[in-house]
């Protein structure tokens, strides 16, 4: 009998979120399927809170915050989208809120020390290959020779642009092979026919194909480092949020930084940013490994000088297309 009760008692005490009610909407940039598994997670883990997503490109997050800003109002109460560039633009708005997250001492990687924004999910940019059209030791091995080989030419593709590494000429070197610019699945197809020899790309696009299609395209990291893109969490502050639900936004992101969180983030291809994860995504390399490697990036000027840097890849690289 005794057990019983003790059983029920865990039962009891095994959903501690009950509490939480109300309604949390969050603008995100992470793939529909993925944000399917983490809904299903987070109805489970707050049974009385109604979570919903809306899921667009960064581009077009940053966009609808921009026109929804002249109305001093957001239609979200939380923000994971983009990097930490972006995180340090809405913090000097004044559009966060502060929160102290006890899972804070748990990250690997740097957050807001005020609790303004939290890494909660690691990002890598890759190059990519199809096994099946190309060799590997006839293509790129660094960021570096992508933009330098020659033989490559008009046969690669990025999703965007380095710039703290290699600057300026880096993009002229990309331009003189005629990279093409492309969205990641468009890329990712143009790899499996053959028509892309190699590409630029996030690492949970070809980790997803492989593991859903068994695909045998293949990630090649580079040895010159990986670029490693912590997205962030973020609260809109009370008087410019949606649901003005704060308690739960809290709630929320002790959860996706929590192991139960970031297991449904690495469910999705993605890195824990946890401090020694138990899981890498699936076929991916060892998170730690990809820590060590990775390139050191300046957010701070990434945001300070995001003008600068959109008009020198628009010279060198939308007008090469």
């Amino acid at each position: 009998a005794c057990g019983g009760g003790e059983k029920k008692e865990e039962a009891a005490d095994s959903n501690a979120n009950t509490e939480i009610t109300g309604k949390i909407v969050i603008y995100t940039s992470m793939y529909e399927d993925i944000i399917d598994n983490v809904s299903e997670k987070l109805k489970k883990e707050f049974p009385n809170l109604e979570v919903e997503f809306f899921q667009g490109g960064t581009g077009t997050l940053q966009s609808k915050i921009i026109a929804e800003l002249q109305a001093n109002k957001l239609g979200c109460d939380m923000l994971m989208v983009a990097e930490p560039s972006y995180s340090l633009e809405l913090k000097e708005k004044g559009i966060l809120h502060a929160y102290l997250s006890k899972n804070a001492e748990n990250l690997a990687l740097d957050y807001d020390k005020e609790g303004y924004w939290y890494p909660v999910r690691l990002l890598n940019m890759v190059l990519a290959y199809n096994p099946d059209k190309y060799k590997k030791e006839d293509l790129a091995l660094t960021f570096e020779d992508f933009a330098k080989r020659e033989d490559l030419a008009g046969k690669i593709s990025i999703p965007d642009a380095l710039s703290d590494k290699y600057g300026e000429e880096y993009f002229k070197n990309l331009a003189n092979l005629k990279v093409v610019v492309e969205s990641g699945s468009v890329a990712v197809t143009k790899l499996e026919t053959g028509e892309a020899a190699e590409i630029m790309i996030l690492e949970e696009s070809i980790l997803k194909k492989r593991q859903e299609e068994n695909s045998t395209l293949e990630v090649i990291y580079p040895e010159d480092g990986i670029i490693s893109i912590p997205s962030t969490i973020m609260t809109v502050k009370e008087d410019m949020s949606a649901n003005k639900n704060i308690k739960a936004a809290e709630a929320l992101t002790d959860w996706f930084l929590s192991p139960a969180g970031q297991e449904a983030i690495v469910e999705g291809w993605m890195h824990s940013v946890l401090k020694n994860p138990e899981k890498a995504p699936y076929d991916a390399k060892a998170t730690d490994e990809i820590l060590k490697s990775s390139m050191p990036i300046n957010w701070e000027k990434t945001y300070k000088d995001r003008e600068e840097l959109r008009k020198m890849f628009e010279k060198f690289i939308t007008k090469a297309n």
